[in-house]
């Protein structure tokens, strides 16, 4: 089975990781922007970033046999800065247009503030003028409140919701998501968010339509074989073949088809790593 990760923050993974996730049918992916550990003070920074993952991460990625895409934004972690955040955003069409780039994201809030929102509604603006697929992130905390807000100005605002994929729902979120007509994510972690179990137990009861499940690996403990645990999980759990096919490969095929940039090659050859390390 080919799968999609939609959501794998890689440029905080190794190379090994790479390969065990080309070995296990994973052949492209999507890296959104996201916080690295610590606010970044400058808006050149967040320049810089963008342009690693959009330019040195595909590379990467590729050497092992993965089609690496990115989406682009300013995070709401770092988004309580407003000045920052604006100068930002100011500067963000450049990699926007950038042919690795396939979506707007993350955004959206994370503790729910006005500066937060801010720069959640600029952003989405600009991916509605563009018509971007979008990646938006429901809160850690105080979940529900945030995704019934980030729902609202969705409404109120006439964004497309076929382009929107409001990802790390849970059991108190996900209906809300999908009566909105939005994609509705899910992330699977071994220790926070979602097991495959609940993940399965989800499925069922709200179905597979516009539902997206992602890894998500980032820094902390995550797994970038999440999607593979959930294969497995849902196959014994009786689920059928195309349900599955569905969760880690068409629909986000489809959501992200919404991007002329889209065009995922399945069939790279992973190099010998003899050949690109001798490259400067």
């Amino acid at each position: 089975m080919i799968i999609i990760e939609p959501h794998i923050h890689m440029l905080s993974r190794t190379t090994d990781e790479y390969t065990a996730m080309h070995k296990a049918g994973i052949r492209a992916c999507v890296e959104p922007s996201f916080w690295l550990g610590t606010n970044r003070r400058y808006a050149g920074t967040f320049f810089d970033y963008f342009n690693l993952i959009l330019e040195f991460e595909t590379v990467r990625a590729a050497r092992f046999g993965i089609d690496h895409y990115c989406a682009i934004a300013m995070n709401p972690k770092e988004a309580e800065d407003r000045g920052l955040a604006d100068e930002v955003i100011d500067g963000m069409a450049e990699y926007l247009d950038h042919p690795r780039c396939v979506a707007m994201g993350e955004v959206g809030l994370n503790n729910i503030t006005a500066n937060e929102e801010h720069a959640m509604l600029r952003q989405l603006r600009m991916a509605e003028e563009r018509r971007m697929p979008v990646i938006l992130h429901l809160p850690h905390f105080d979940k529900l409140r945030g995704a019934l807000r980030i729902l609202d100005i969705i409404k109120v605002e006439g964004f497309t919701v076929e382009r929107i994929d409001v990802d790390h729902n849970t059991e108190e979120t996900i209906k809300h998501t999908l009566d909105s007509g939005c994609y509705a994510g899910m992330t699977v972690y071994p220790y926070s968010k979602l097991n495959p179990e609940r993940v399965s137990a989800m499925v069922r009861q709200y179905g597979d339509q516009r539902v997206i499940v992602n890894g998500s690996a980032d820094w902390g403990i995550s797994d970038p074989l999440s999607l593979i645990k959930v294969v497995e999980y849902m196959q014994g759990d009786g689920h059928s073949q195309a349900v599955i096919e569905n969760l880690v490969f068409n629909t986000a095929m489809k959501f992200y088809s919404a991007s002329p940039n889209w065009k995922p090659d399945f069939n790279i050859v992973p190099q010998d790593p003899a050949t690109y390390q001798r490259q400067p």
